[in-house]
């Protein structure tokens, strides 16, 4: 086919796949979008506030702190815009397995743009430790102090939702875990912060404040690593080796002692659930239903596709 296609609308395409069933596995965490929005908004309050201070101060620590924050502001925004484009196309015939990996993704960008962050603190860090700089310790540690304040309450904001949705679902939501990442990333920052300035106010140590800088680093490093591997290996379709891949197979041996299984697929499409396509070989004619009856007792199960071929010798 050459040339170009004619477009399709999302309402035709919709109309044309009149399915009887729809793609929407996924149920959207709404306590985590509303106190995303919510954390997004103070961050970003906090973010203006501390710009324009240093800004009328005259003060770099203040301006240095704002833009920082304006990096976890991006990334709460991604989270809650994540979940708003989730839930809008839940219904969207076009998203074959649904929009579960639209906040996959922003997770995952969110674990680059932690790494980004660690790295810089890294370079940074080391920067001060070959040109020290005077530092105005009170007003530096009054403002670690203002942004561990506002922190905390983000991370409390975050973290509730995320007990809440796992009470329910028993699985991690990693979009609202990369946001949490996010703020206590800010805030464990602010807590070495205060620590090294406090050192450095009663004793001198001002090599206290780097060293803490790269501490940091490294854990905003371990968690961001950690993040992506969680992350990454959904959007791959890496879930070859979830514990209920070995339960499909004992079901379908049970079933019938002459099966054998030609193929076999499980894709991630919501926190706990999965889509299951499956290729068999028999000998006797098998009834599908009566093998997708079996394997719909795991809820974790939501689209079971069957296909059976004759066996050859």
């Amino acid at each position: 086919v050459t040339g170009d296609q004619p477009t399709v609308s999302t309402e035709t395409f919709n109309n044309i796949l009149n399915f009887s069933h729809n793609h929407n596995f996924h149920s959207a965490n709404l306590t985590a979008k509303k106190n995303t929005l919510y954390a997004m908004i103070i961050t970003i309050s906090m973010m203006i506030a501390e710009i324009i201070g240093g800004i009328y101060f005259n003060s770099m620590a203040l301006l240095a702190d704002g833009w920082h924050m304006s990096s976890h502001a991006l990334a709460l925004g991604l989270a809650y815009f994540a979940y708003i484009m989730s839930n809008r196309y839940k219904s969207d015939a076009r998203f074959s397995f649904g929009t579960y990996k639209m906040e996959i993704l922003a997770s995952y960008t969110s674990a680059l743009s932690l790494l980004v962050i660690a790295f810089l603190m890294i370079y940074h860090s080391i920067l001060k430790f070959i040109n020290p700089e005077s530092i105005a310790y009170k007003e530096a540690i009054l403002i670690a102090i203002i942004g561990l304040m506002v922190n905390l309450i983000c991370a409390w904001l975050l973290r509730s939702s995320h007990d809440h949705h796992h009470n329910h679902h028993h699985h991690d939501d990693l979009n609202l875990k990369a946001a949490y990442i996010h703020v206590l990333t800010d805030a464990l920052t602010s807590i070495l912060a205060i620590v090294a300035l406090g050192f450095g106010l009663l004793f001198g140590a001002d090599f206290l404040d780097p060293l803490m800088g790269i501490i940091g680093a490294i854990l905003v490093l371990v968690w961001a690593i950690g993040l992506l591997k969680q992350s990454g290996k959904i959007l791959l379709d890496a879930n070859m080796n979830e514990p209920i891949v070995s339960e499909v197979v004992d079901i379908l041996r049970l079933f019938r002692s002459d099966i054998e299984i030609k193929d076999l697929h499980l894709l991630k499409v919501a926190n706990d659930k999965y889509t299951c396509i499956i290729s068999l070989n028999s000998i006797d004619p098998i009834d599908i239903n009566l093998i997708k009856n079996e394997l719909s007792k795991h809820e974790e199960l939501v689209h079971i596709l069957v296909e059976i071929y004759p066996k050859k010798y």
